[in-house]
Formats: structure tokens, sequence, C-alpha cells
């Protein structure tokens, strides 16, 4: 099939390498959110979906909105057969949706109809779920709730962070995804409505999401900061100080709420339930460090709390 890969962040990338290396489809072009303001440098920089494309001379559409006639016209001129998605970044309109003839197929990084929206990933990981996995479907007006064409499932581990687990689901969502467009060619897959039991939904995950509340239970706590790592990240304050904080580990010991105490074994705060051991900890404007070398430096008074 002629694919017009829609993809933005890294976690799209596996998709897109694997399209391009396919006997059967050819990646005609691909579409990607504009050129943004990224790093510490604030330079201009191509998303990884666009800089994939262009190591492969493969033409790069970025469109402000993807309702722009100017687009419509482009993706009309193209003819494409299929346009699969994955975490493209912006919602797609009508007119756009009906120009390939397969429709547009997204990659989705939750098993459907759970963990609908931006953040499934994120989502799963601070709810708890022992299981998650990706899906591919086709895009309709709502919000993931076109009917699906195939699963894979992934056990999410108690060390996983959103990054992690990602990585992984990017991979195996691939080869699904790649699966899913040789069985839509051939007419040999049909997709099967979402049901509508177990049906929740997962926004996207901002800043304030990785300010943590250590008035929860440790293990509410420790599964937030692993939903939230890398981005946006976990963070406190202590004594006015904003604090990036790396997964923690539970310990049986019991401390006030919001008690931090330093000891030969390591850092600990106190939470609703059991204490949590810190582990990473960055200062603003410094590199992640050990939170033991973090403490010595900055020598807390007695009964300091996170805030």
């Amino acid at each position: 099939m002629r694919v017009v890969f829609a993809g933005t962040p890294e976690p799209a990338v596996p998709s897109l390498r694997r399209l391009l290396e396919s006997p059967r489809h050819e990646v005609i072009a691909v579409l990607t959110r504009p050129d943004a303001v990224a790093g510490r440098g604030r330079k201009v920089s191509r998303s990884p979906v666009g800089r994939l494309a262009d190591e492969h001379g493969i033409p790069v559409l970025t469109p402000a909105r993807p309702s722009e006639p100017e687009f419509i016209e482009q993706l009309t001129e193209l003819a494409p057969d299929c346009c699969p998605v994955v975490a493209y970044g912006a919602l797609l309109p009508r007119p756009v949706l009906d120009i390939p003839r397969f429709g547009w197929i997204n990659l989705h990084f939750s098993l459907l109809p759970a963990w609908r929206g931006a953040a499934p990933v994120q989502a799963a990981i601070d709810a708890g779920d022992e299981i998650t996995g990706a899906s591919t479907f086709q895009i309709e007006a709502g919000l993931d709730t076109g009917p699906v064409f195939g699963m894979v499932t992934e056990k999410i581990s108690v060390a996983d962070t959103a990054g992690t687990l990602l990585q992984r689901l990017a991979e195996s969502g691939s080869r699904l995804l790649e699966a899913t467009l040789d069985g839509v060619e051939d007419g040999t897959l049909q997709a099967v409505a979402q049901s509508t039991d177990g049906v929740s939904y997962a926004p996207k995950v901002g800043v304030e999401a990785g300010h943590i509340r250590w008035d929860q239970p440790a293990l509410a706590i420790s599964r937030r900061i692993r939903a939230v790592t890398p981005a946006p990240g976990a963070w406190t304050e202590v004594d006015g100080t904003r604090l990036k904080l790396g997964p923690v580990e539970l310990v049986e010991e019991v401390l006030p709420e919001r008690v931090i105490e330093v000891r030969k074994s390591g850092v600990l705060v106190g939470t609703a339930t059991t204490a949590v051991r810190l582990d990473q900890i960055q200062p603003q404007g410094k590199r992640m460090m050990a939170a033991l070398d973090w403490a010595r430096g900055a020598r807390l008074r007695p009964g300091a709390v996170v805030e």
C-alpha cells in the first residue's frame, strides 16, 4: 500500500522505521507536527519522526492544523491508500479522514476501550494496572472510539516507568501496526466495534500532575512517580527549592507525613502509610544525583518537610 505516515514523538519512530523497511508498503510522505523550540538551547528542531523521514528522503508535511486547505489539497494529490497514525498529536477533521480509501489506522498504547486519550501509559501505571498493551483501530470522529483491528499485551513490572513501558510498547506496537496494514490490504482483517464496558480515559498529563502529594499512601506515590517519569517528571519542594525525583523504594518504617529524614541507609520521607526511600534527586539547574549526595550538601534542618 501507498501510505502517508502520521506521527511526531520518539515512540512513533519504530513504527515508521518498520514501514520504511516493509517490502509491502511504500511510505510516500510523512505528516508530523511543525518544528518546535526544544532543549536547553531553545533551538528550533524537527520532530523525531520528521528527522527519520528526512534521513530517508521522504517528503515531510507540517501543517499547523490538518484542517488547512493547503494540506487537504496536498493529501488529496498524494492519494494514499491508507494513513497509519502513531501519536501524531492533533485531531483530524472529517474531510481529511475521507481521503485514503482504507482510512486512517491508529496505533494506540492501551487495550481499548481502556485508557482512551492522550496519556494511556501514564494512566495504566498510575492506576496500578498489571497488564496493558497496544491496539490498532480505525479512526473516526470520536476520541479513540473506532473499531479495533488487533491488540498486543504487555505486563507492567513494579519497576516500570512510563518511559520504559512505552519503549517496549512502541516496538511491539510497530509489529502490530504492520500486520494490521497487511491484513487490511489483503482483505483478511476486519475491525470489531469496541465494547461499551470498561471505558476509561487518560487525559494529557501536565507538570502539576508531577507534584507529589505526600498525604497519599506510599504505594500510590510510587506509582505516580513512575507514571510521570521521564515526562513531565515528579517533583516536590524542600525549603522553597524545587526538586525533581526519580522512582522511590517502599520501606516498612513509619514516619510522620511529609517529614524528610536523612540516615546512613538513605533519605526517607513519610507518607500516609509507610515511608519511601528517595533514590535520585535533581535540584533546579543541576544534574540528577544520589539522594544521599544531595542531602549532604543541602544540610537539612531537623524536622524538615517536603511540600
